[in-house]
């Protein structure tokens, strides 16, 4: 597989602290931009027009306003354009703020809608070339239910890698959010810049990686940048790029490996091993696309929708208890301040026995701040 050439994108901005924790301009990129993938975003839409996402945002579908919607408008009322700020965290260009997403050569597929309408969504985003689905949003529910599981099912039997942030409720629920605790997708919880678990990130046997999300900033429908988002809806988007980046430097690879290489190469954090929390700790992106994975390495991700598939599993069908969360309560766990995040955070990666071990240092903020 060649590397990818020289990058023709602005830099990104300084309150970008992922970059540097990351390594992505220069470890990263070179690896992979995203070319090739299309990654749907399942949120409030996307404002299409605005000059960090001039060009990458693909006609997708309304199913929140009218029928001739084609998510290219951003309909959040509450948090100022959440649709819009993922999508800039995946794939923005740059060219208006500086916001710069991590995958900047990928697509966007904007599917405007709420989020209990997982058929539509799922089945439009599988059947318009998606090859990753990002849920930044989390319906209220004890377990994943037998018709979201089947609509789940669709999207894995398709080879589409499903994202879902574990919410922000923190200790106060545990893996009640859907479809983050459906088996078959790679639930994400949120962590800080200096690689501690954020408080509010919502704990379960489902999540399964970490991912920046706290002080993450992006755009909003506006075209702002305000840089003080907290949440694991950051996190989700943030991983979702990183899949687009998997994906594009090996397009026949499947989604299963792909999760798989995400997975073994994650840094453990908090208690040693998996936890509830963190599940495998940190991505590291640059290892996810270079490390040498052996074939058998753990991937339950798809381990539980195999068990929940051969064996017919069904889960709870009651909808007692459930409830959509609105976008203040979990499309944004620490809403949108305005304010500057002045360090610039930097990683070094050390890759030890081909890859497969490694330390993060020099992550916290140099004014502290974490």
């Amino acid at each position: 597989m060649h590397a990818a050439p020289a990058l023709a994108l602005p830099s990104p901005r300084n309150e970008e602290w992922w970059f540097g924790a990351w390594e992505i301009t220069n470890k990263v990129w070179p690896q992979a931009r995203g070319e090739g993938v299309t990654v749907a975003v399942v949120d409030s839409g996307v404002e299409a027009d605005l000059p960090d996402l001039r060009g990458v945002v693909l006609k997708g579908t309304d199913f929140d306003g009218p029928a001739s919607g084609d998510g290219r408008r951003d309909h959040d009322t509450e948090k100022g354009g959440h649709g819009t700020a993922m999508a800039a965290l995946i794939a923005g260009q740059g060219t208006g703020t500086g916001m710069v997403g991590v995958a900047p050569e990928s697509r966007i597929l904007p599917i405007a809608a709420e989020i209990d309408n997982y058929r539509q969504t799922i089945h439009y985003a599988v059947d318009h070339g998606a090859k990753v689905i990002n849920f930044s949003s989390a319906l209220g529910a004890a377990h994943c239910t037998e018709e979201i599981q089947e609509f789940i099912s669709y999207a894995v039997e398709h080879d589409v890698v499903v994202v879902a942030s574990a919410g922000n409720e923190g200790d106060n629920s545990e893996s009640g959010n859907s479809p983050a605790n459906c088996p078959g997708v790679l639930a994400v919880g949120a962590a800080t810049a200096d690689l501690k678990a954020w408080e509010k990130s919502t704990p379960g046997d489902n999540v399964m990686v970490t991912a920046p999300g706290v002080l993450v900033g992006s755009i909003g429908k506006a075209g702002v940048f305000e840089s003080r988002h907290n949440g694991t809806s950051q996190a989700a988007a943030l991983t979702s790029g990183v899949v687009a980046l998997v994906r594009s430097k090996y397009p026949k690879m499947s989604g299963r490996e792909v999760v798989q290489r995400i997975l073994a190469t994650a840094k453990d954090m908090g208690p040693k091993g998996w936890d509830k929390k963190t599940g495998y700790g940190a991505i590291i992106p640059y290892l996810a696309l270079t490390a040498n994975i052996p074939r058998n390495a753990p991937n339950p991700v798809y381990e539980s929708f195999d068990r929940v598939m051969s064996k017919k599993e069904k889960a709870p069908s009651s909808r007692a208890g459930s409830s959509t969360r609105s976008a203040g309560e979990t499309r944004d766990g620490g809403g949108i301040g305005v304010g500057a995040w002045s360090g610039i955070l930097a990683a070094s990666i050390l890759a030890l026995g081909g890859g497969a071990l490694l330390f993060v240092r020099g992550v916290r903020g140099r004014n502290g701040r974490s």
